[in-house]
């Protein structure tokens, strides 16, 4: 049995083997049980419409259905001299099955083998990365409950401006990860779809069954067209490219906030000290290195679809090597994605919150300006009058604040809104069908 699907009777250079294959099949681990989940979907398919005899899809599916038990434990490898995942599945199962082996591959390509290895695996991905981003959601939404009340400043231009709370910045970021969602939903749709039985972009013609193998697999729907389908490599991480960048962009700019306001001049977070690293010379530092490494990597994440851009631009339709280093980049983001979902999860209820005595603080004089400018309205003066008087006390030195926050309108100070937030959330969850996946891949391994 070659360990190459496309070896034929000559030997390849071994540099240009060892550079072509590159890191293929390190990250081709990741992709193994998928491999398997798509050979099995198809073998059922070729035995259903007649091109591999009921008793040999049989010793197939049970040989698959062993390596897929043995994936889960950690214990399927890629030997040495074998190229990568779809290599080493059909090696195992020729050396299992004899000839059996060597019928799985009929109506396919590596092209599409592939195509539908990486759907299922980002489907599976994005279900891990939705979960996690609407538990964060739920969470942030939970504190912004919990501290409604106590007041910090607002800034604009990192100039003092209104006042704000806690209950607005933590639910802030909670509704905004919806939009993430939003975001991820919208990937799911274009990944969910099946391209088996595009074989190499051109199709079959052997009398391929697509409608079953998007049924087996649990996909929405097939790709429909065999050219669009292969051209769906590449544009395929793009988006999820935009979606990793577009959730990195919220956990980033969240983590800035954080360090800012856990800084001595601003105090209004306080970083438990076992959260937090010291100085080689100064006794008295407590860093924030969590949230900064958080930035970091977000402000790193959200390069990624320049790079996937670049790395598929002005490569016309059909099948090209440079799409494999499309693994290089969006594997390790993914991974860099969910870690910083799960240190946001475990640091951010640790974080303790400092609410500011606002109205008695000299520095924040200010930020009820805008609180005397309406007083004056509703007692009659046109806006623009009362925006003036307001101004010339304050440059005066005559401006006296008023104790009183009047926002009741949806969304402000005193009136938050989670209810509506947390309700749009289960929204957008209840819009992914991952339930209907397990229930097809659950049956497929049965």
């Amino acid at each position: 049995m070659p360990t190459k699907l496309w070896e034929k009777d000559y030997d390849l250079d071994q540099r240009i083997a060892d550079f072509t294959i590159g890191r293929d099949r390190e990250m081709d681990l990741e992709l193994a049980p998928f491999d398997i989940l798509g050979s099995l979907a198809h073998v059922r398919m070729l035995s259903e419409v007649g091109l591999i005899d009921a008793g040999a899809a049989r010793r197939c599916q049970e040989k698959l259905k062993e390596l897929y038990q043995s994936v889960q434990a950690g214990d399927f490898r890629i030997e040495d001299g074998v190229e990568d995942v779809h290599s080493q599945v059909e090696l195992l199962l020729t050396r299992a099955l004899g000839d059996d082996g060597k019928k799985i591959h009929s109506g396919r390509s590596r092209n599409d083998q592939v195509l539908v290895d990486l759907r299922l695996y980002f489907r599976h991905r994005i279900e891990s990365i939705v979960g996690k981003t609407a538990e964060l959601s739920q969470t942030l939404t939970g504190l912004s409950d919990e501290h409604r009340d106590k007041l910090i400043p607002g800034y604009t231009h990192l100039q003092i401006a209104m006042v704000s709370s806690f209950g607005l910045w933590f639910g802030a970021y909670g509704e905004a990860l919806i939009d993430d969602l939003r975001m991820w939903r919208g990937v799911y749709d274009v990944v969910n779809q099946n391209p088996l039985g595009s074989a190499a972009g051109y199709g079959s013609s052997f009398p391929l069954n697509r409608d079953r193998t998007t049924e087996l697999l649990g996909f929405r729907a097939p790709v429909v067209n065999v050219v669009a389908a292969q051209m769906g490599r590449g544009k395929t991480e793009l988006l999820l490219a935009f979606a990793i960048a577009s959730l990195a962009q919220t956990l980033g700019k969240m983590a800035m906030d954080v360090c800012l306001y856990s800084s001595q001049n601003f105090g209004f977070l306080q970083l438990p000290p076992e959260l937090t690293t010291g100085s080689s010379i100064m006794p008295h530092k407590k860093n924030p290195d969590v949230f900064e490494l958080l930035r970091g990597r977000c402000n790193l994440l959200q390069s990624l679809p320049t790079q996937v851009s670049q790395l598929t631009t002005n490569l016309p339709s059909g099948y090209h090597r440079d799409f494999q280093l499309l693994k290089e980049v969006v594997f390790p983001a993914l991974d860099q994605l969910e870690d910083g979902l799960n240190i946001a999860l475990y640091a951010l209820p640790r974080t303790r919150v400092r609410a500011q005595e606002l109205p008695t603080d000299p520095r924040y004089t200010y930020l009820y300006s805008v609180e005397a400018v309406n007083e004056l309205v509703l007692q009659g003066l046109p806006f623009r009058d009362a925006y003036a008087q307001v101004g010339k006390d304050i440059e005066a030195g005559t401006f006296v604040p008023p104790t009183t926050l009047r926002h009741t309108h949806l969304g402000s100070l005193g009136n938050l809104g989670n209810e509506r937030i947390s309700a749009e959330r289960q929204t957008v969850l209840r819009s992914f069908d991952f339930a209907t996946v397990h229930a097809a891949l659950g049956a497929l391994i049965q």
